[in-house]
């Protein structure tokens, strides 16, 4: 009986070690479902947490861009102080890139637009979101969703969150601003580019990939200023 006993031990210990051994691998798959993408600017490096638990859509979305090469040479085109610095679609001479189709709105995910995190871009219809996207620089709760009865109460899709380089944003919102091309103001003077952008971990995406990105339609004139107020969030295809 005692040989038994011994031999169902043995089998038991490996067993068990193995259970161990498991658990911190699975603690790294579980970490690296959050995944996150480093935009390396003409004026710093921007590492951002997304979302994928509560904005699905709007992470994928962003990841397909990211991976398409589709950012690298856009501008950070629009910084209002004590607001927002928006990007994602214009190329250094202002001209706007083709995109994909637009994605449904994920606004009621119940997350906010606080200081730090990133948000989907769009016109009018809260459904138009397609490769813009903005950093909130202060707790911008009025642009949450409250209801959806129109675009205005739609609010819009926060989907990550600066985790590294806030300050660079910082800089950049504190850039002097111009009109230029088709936008009224708002332009940070120098230009700001996103050189690159790439999910940290993965190889830099291949250049110019998004170039065949089939084109979509206009979704809404880029936003300007009405008077005093700071324009809510706009996209333009």
């Amino acid at each position: 009986m005692l040989k038994s006993l011994l031999a169902t031990l043995l089998l038991i210990l490996p067993l068990t070690l193995a259970a161990q051994a498991a658990k911190p691998a699975a603690t790294a798959a579980t970490a690296s479902s959050t995944p996150q993408v480093l935009l390396h600017t003409s004026q710093g490096d921007i590492t951002l947490e997304l979302y994928p638990d509560k904005a699905p859509k709007s992470v994928a979305n962003f990841l397909q861009y990211v991976r398409d090469g589709f950012y690298d040479g856009t501008l950070l085109h629009r910084a209002i102080p004590g607001y927002l610095v928006q990007g994602g679609l214009y190329t250094r001479d202002l001209q706007p890139k083709r995109t994909r189709p637009a994605i449904p709105s994920e606004a009621d995910n119940g997350l906010s637009n606080l200081r730090g995190t990133v948000a989907v871009a769009r016109g009018a219809d809260p459904n138009s979101g397609t490769s813009q996207f903005f950093f909130n620089l202060v707790d911008n709760r009025r642009l949450d969703f409250v209801g959806n009865q129109s675009g205005l109460t739609w609010g819009y899709t926060v989907f990550g969150k600066v985790v590294k380089g806030m300050d660079v944003v910082d800089k950049i919102a504190a850039l002097p601003t111009h009109a230029l091309g088709p936008f009224a103001g708002d332009v940070p003077n120098p230009l700001v580019l996103i050189e690159s952008a790439h999910v940290v971990g993965e190889e830099a995406p291949a250049a110019a990939a998004s170039a065949k990105a089939p084109a979509a339609p206009a979704t809404a004139k880029p936003a300007t200023k009405a008077g005093r107020k700071p324009a809510k969030p706009g996209g333009n295809g």
